[in-house]
C-alpha cells in the first residue's frame, strides 16, 4: 500500500499532469501536447529546461477520454479538509514580514465546492501576473481551446499588390513567414509575375501600441503583426531586448524571403488590405490551448495581451487595452462567480498596477477549470508552472520540499507586490485551489519564500477535522 507521500504524488499526477515520471505524464490527460510534452521530456531527461516551447502549428489537440474521470476521481475522498485545521496551519505563516502588513488568502476544496480558508479573501488587490489566470479563462471561454490565430497574405484577384495581414499572433516565427513566402511566390508565378508591391495591415488591433508602463524588456509594442514577440535576441521567454517596430521588421523579413524565392518586392509600407482581396497564403498559430499553457508557464506578457485582444475581437469590442480589459471582465462576469463584480481589469498581463482581483475569485476561477463540465478551461490547469520543474517555478522549491511536483501555481511579481495562485493535492488526496496575494512587501526573495511555504504547507496537510496540524 503506498504511503502518504507516494499517494500524493500519484494523485497530483492524475489530476493536473504532474511531472514526476515520464510514463505518468505521457498517459495523463487532458492533452498530450504543449505543457504535457514539456513535462514528460523534463521528467525523462532530468534537464532543468523548464517551460514549454510552442512555436509552430502542430495538429489541433483533442481532449483525452480519461480527462473527465481523472478529475472526478479526486472528488472521492469523503473527509473534506477542515477550515479550523487550515486556520491553525496557515494563519501563523501569513504573519511573515515578507508578506507585508495585510496579505490576503483563500483556499477552496474542489470536491466539496467549499471555501476552506479565507483571510481578507474578498479584498480586491493588485494581482500582478496572477491576473493571467483570468485572461486565460476569458480567452478559452470566448474562443475555445482549438482556436488558432491566422496570419495571411492577400492580393487583388488579378493584381500583384500584396498585403501581409497580421491576425495578432505574437508567436509567429521564421518558419511561419517561410510558409507564407513559399505559397505567395507560387501564387505570383502562377500569375506570371515576379515583381510585387508589399503593404502590411495592422488593423486587427487599435489604440496605443505601447503598454502604459512604457518601453520595457518585459513586453514588445502590442501590434497585430510581429515575429517571435519582437525579441531581438535568441530567447523565447523572459525579459529580452525588443524591437521598436516589430511589424515593420516582420514585413521587411517577409520581403527578403520573397526575394530569395525569385519575387522582387518593393519596400514594405503600412496599409490596409483591399476589399474583396484574394487570399494567397495563410499560416496559423498553435492552438489556443498551447498558447494559454505557454502564457501561464512562462508568464508571457506578449501572449497575455494578445489573448486579451483576441477576446475583445470575439466580443466585437475595440482590440485595444481598454476594449480587451472590458472583454475579459465581461467574460469573467458571465461565469457568475462571487467577487467577479468587484474585480477590475486594466490589462491582460498584470503589468498594470490598476488591476484588482480578490484571492477568492482566483481560487474560484481555478476551481472552474477543474470542473469536468468545462473541459475547454483545462489548459488553465495544465499551463500552471510545476514547483521545481517548469517555468517561473522551476527554480523555486528545493528537492526536499514537500511542494516540489505537487504545487502548480501562477506567480505574480511587481515591485512591492507578490502573489501565488494555483492548485495543490494535499496529503489526503484532495485537489485544492489557493491564492495568496501580498502588497507592500519588503522584497521579492522574502515574499516568494513566504508564499512558497504557504503552498508547501497545504501539500503536507492532512487537514481532516480532528487531524493534527502538520508540524512547522
Amino acid at each position: 500500500m503506498p504511503g502518504p507521500k507516494t499517494w500524493q504524488l500519484m494523485a497530483g499526477a492524475a489530476a493536473v499532469g504532474l511531472a514526476v515520471a515520464a510514463g505518468a505524464v505521457a498517459t495523463a490527460g487532458p492533452w498530450d501536447s504543449g505543457q504535457r510534452t514539456a513535462e514528460r521530456d523534463r521528467a525523462a531527461a532530468h534537464r532543468r529546461t523548464g517551460g514549454a516551447h510552442h512555436l509552430g502549428a502542430p495538429p489541433a489537440p483533442a481532449p483525452a477520454p480519461s480527462a473527465r474521470g481523472v478529475l472526478t476521481a479526486l472528488r472521492a475522498p469523503a473527509d473534506a479538509p477542515a477550515d479550523t485545521v487550515l486556520d491553525q496551519v496557515l494563519a501563523p505563516l501569513l504573519t511573515s514580514p515578507g508578506l507585508g502588513p495585510q496579505p490576503s488568502a483563500a483556499v477552496y476544496d474542489t470536491a466539496t465546492g467549499k471555501q476552506l480558508y479565507g483571510q481578507r479573501a474578498d479584498t480586491a488587490m493588485t494581482p500582478a501576473s496572477t491576473v493571467k489566470i483570468a485572461t486565460a479563462v476569458a480567452a478559452l471561454s470566448a474562443l475555445g481551446p482549438d482556436h488558432r490565430i491566422p496570419t495571411t497574405v492577400v492580393a487583388p484577384a488579378t493584381g500583384t499588390e500584396l498585403t501581409l495581414v497580421g491576425g495578432g499572433d505574437p508567436t509567429l516565427g521564421k518558419d511561419g513567414l517561410r510558409t507564407l513566402a513559399d505559397a505567395t511566390a507560387r501564387a505570383l508565378r502562377a500569375r506570371g509575375a515576379t515583381t510585387a508591391s508589399l503593404a502590411y495591415d495592422l488593423s486587427r488591433y487599435s489604440g496605443p501600441e505601447r503598454h502604459p508602463i512604457g518601453p520595457n524588456e518585459n513586453i514588445a509594442p502590442v501590434v497585430a503583426l510581429m515575429t517571435d514577440e519582437g525579441r531581438t535576441d535568441s530567447s523565447d521567454s523572459g525579459p529580452a531586448p525588443r524591437s521598436w517596430d516589430p511589424a515593420g521588421d516582420t514585413a521587411r523579413t517577409f520581403a527578403s524571403l520573397l526575394r530569395e524565392r525569385g519575387i522582387t518586392a518593393g519596400p514594405p509600407r503600412p496599409g490596409r488590405a483591399p476589399r474583396g482581396a484574394t487570399e494567397l497564403a495563410r499560416t496559423l498559430s498553435a492552438p489556443l490551448s498551447d498558447l494559454v499553457e505557454r502564457m501561464l508557464t512562462n508568464s508571457d506578457n506578449d501572449l497575455a495581451e494578445a489573448l486579451a485582444r483576441q477576446t475583445a475581437v470575439a466580443a466585437g469590442r475595440p482590440a485595444d487595452f481598454d476594449g480587451a480589459a472590458k472583454a475579459v471582465a465581461d467574460r469573467i462576469a458571465a461565469l457568475g462567480l462571487p467577487q467577479a463584480a468587484t474585480a477590475r481589469f486594466a490589462d491582460g498581463s498584470g503589468l498594470s498596477r490598476e488591476n484588482r482581483v480578490s484571492a477568492r475569485l482566483l481560487t474560484l476561477l481555478l476551481a472552474r477549470a477543474t470542473d469536468p463540465a468545462h473541459p475547454e478551461l483545462r489548459p488553465v490547469l495544465t499551463g500552471l508552472p510545476v514547483a521545481g520543474f517548469t517555468g517561473t517555478l522551476r527554480a523555486r522549491y528545493g528537492t526536499d520540499s514537500a511542494g516540489t511536483g505537487l504545487v502548480r501555481a501562477k506567480t505574480g511579481t511587481l515591485s512591492g507586490v507578490n502573489a501565488l495562485a494555483g492548485t495543490v493535492v494535499d496529503a489526503d488526496g484532495h485537489l485544492l485551489t489557493f491564492a495568496f496575494l501580498a502588497a507592500d512587501t519588503p522584497g521579492p526573495d522574502a515574499a516568494q519564500r513566504a508564499l512558497d511555504r504557504l503552498a508547501e504547507r497545504l501539500a503536507r496537510c492532512g487537514c481532516r477535522a480532528g487531524a493534527p496540524a502538520p508540524a512547522p
